[in-house]
């Protein structure tokens, strides 16, 4: 269960080397927007060498390459792909053209590789107007789509709104973003809350994005990574609720019911198959037992 995403800047090599401590379960190496045109080349060698040689196996490892409209992509990709990093993430993600193009030559990559296709997953920034309305065909463009992320820095400047942190001001991406990805069956991560020392803030948007259905959430910072966790684990509660769920099931089916009740509401099956998930993230992380 991947439910935190940390941003590290590609020109940083101390924190590179400290990427896979900082309690995330995934870690994007960004070669775009923190990066400087004349330290792309550096920065590419710098990701390059951090996941060769460093142990991110116990972590998502995720490298944020140039949009497919730049000249820098194939450079990133050619650096990259032959360490296979778990996904890369397309940023400025418009339409499914963009996922087809850079689909197209990783799978060009991986025929010279000699690597399986589809071995590297791609990962969609969605960060503008169009993207966030293309993001169903876009996510179903490719079976290399493993999942989609908004981000909510670029969309708002598209939208010409103000970000806030209430974010009354992407409900919408956010809600279009999460059907999107649903009906596409891959992961969808929120955006990052960008206020580093509001530890308040940063629970409390955590929270809303669970409660729309986000897989889970990025951040800027390691100081919000434990929040994230904390918000998209599943809790003692409802754990325990979920096994409650499955046994009142199985008892049902052993005294040949239809119906069952438990604590005076009936069980049907969406109650079943949100059991089953908390039951299913519980076990891979360690908090509960199979079912």
């Amino acid at each position: 269960m991947k439910r935190s995403m940390l941003f590290i800047p590609g020109n940083t090599p101390n924190l590179l080397i400290n990427g896979n401590c900082l309690g995330a379960d995934m870690v994007i190496f960004d070669l775009e927007d923190a990066v400087s045109p004349d330290e792309k080349d550096s920065a590419r060698v710098l990701v390059r060498n951090t996941i060769k040689y460093l142990n991110f196996k116990s972590l998502g490892t995720i490298v944020r390459i140039n949009s497919v409209d730049t000249d820098y992509w194939k450079k990133d990709l050619d650096e990259i792909m032959p360490y296979t990093p778990d996904m890369i993430m397309l940023p400025k993600t418009g339409c499914p053209a963009d996922v087809l193009k850079a689909d197209a030559y990783m799978t060009e990559l991986e025929k010279k590789l000699g690597l399986a296709k589809n071995t590297v997953k791609l990962m969609l920034l969605m960060e503008t107007a169009m993207g966030v309305e293309n993001a169903y065909a876009s996510a179903s463009a490719s079976d290399r789509v493993g999942a989609i992320f908004l981000g909510a820095e670029d969309l708002t400047a598209d939208l010409r709104c103000k970000r806030t942190k209430e974010g009354r001001e992407i409900e919408y991406a956010r809600q279009r973003m999460v059907v999107a990805a649903r009906a596409a069956n891959v992961d969808v991560y929120d955006t990052p809350f960008t206020d580093v020392n509001d530890d308040e803030g940063i629970r409390i948007d955590a929270e809303t994005a669970k409660a729309m259905g986000f897989t889970g959430k990025a951040s800027i910072s390691p100081r919000h990574v434990d929040a994230i966790n904390e918000v998209f684990s599943p809790s003692e509660k409802d754990i325990n609720y979920a096994y409650e769920v499955m046994d009142a099931i199985r008892l049902a089916k052993e005294q040949g019911r239809g119906a069952i009740a438990l604590h005076g509401k009936m069980i049907d099956a969406p109650i079943v198959a949100r059991a089953q998930q908390t039951i299913a993230a519980a076990v891979e992380l360690g908090l509960g037992r199979e079912a």
